[in-house]
C-alpha cells in the first residue's frame, strides 16, 4: 500500500488557524506525564472537612504507613525464633 502524501491529505482546519504562525512546538512534550496519569481518590465529605487539601491527606497517610511499618517491625521482633524439633526416630505415643 502506498503512503498518502501529506500534501494530498484534505485538512478540515478553518482558515483562521494559520499553522505557519505556530513555531517551537515539541512533539510529545507531555507524553510521559500523560502516560503516568494521576491517582485521583475520592474521600467522604466528613473526611474532606478534616483534610482540606492534598498535602494534609498525604501527611496523614505517610504517618499511618510509618506507624503500621513500625508496629509490624515491633511484632516481628517480639516473636521468638522458632526452634526446630529434632526427630528421635520414634513416633510419639497416642494415649
Amino acid at each position: 500500500m502506498k503512503r498518502v502524501s501529506a500534501k494530498k491529505i484534505d485538512d478540515d482546519l478553518r482558515p483562521e488557524y494559520d499553522l505557519s504562525q505556530l513555531k517551537g512546538g515539541v512533539r510529545g512534550k507531555y507524553y510521559r506525564q500523560a502516560m503516568a496519569g494521576t491517582n485521583l481518590m475520592l474521600i467522604e465529605p466528613e473526611l474532606a472537612e478534616v483534610f482540606p487539601d492534598a498535602e494534609s491527606v498525604n501527611r496523614a497517610l505517610r504517618f499511618l504507613v510509618d506507624t503500621a511499618e513500625a508496629a509490624a517491625g515491633a511484632a516481628r521482633r517480639r516473636q521468638a525464633p522458632s526452634k526446630r524439633v529434632q526427630s528421635t526416630g520414634h513416633k510419639p505415643s497416642r494415649g
